[in-house]
């Protein structure tokens, strides 16, 4: 794989990171709630993004 793929994967990672932190921020969940999912989003991207997916605010 040249650069150009890991560059590629890695701004598609990035994209879906931004997104879920976009949908934790316009949820109904609570002040806090937000900013500690963001925040576990923000410093453990991949098991952050894996852990929103299964138990992050559903609206």
């Amino acid at each position: 794989m040249g650069i150009e793929v890991t560059g590629l994967l890695g701004l598609i990672w990035l994209i879906i990171v931004i997104w879920a932190v976009v949908k934790v921020a316009k949820s109904s969940a609570g002040p806090v709630a937000k900013l500690l999912w963001i925040l576990i989003l923000l410093f453990f991207p991949l098991l952050g993004l894996i852990i929103w997916f299964l138990l992050g605010p559903k609206g």
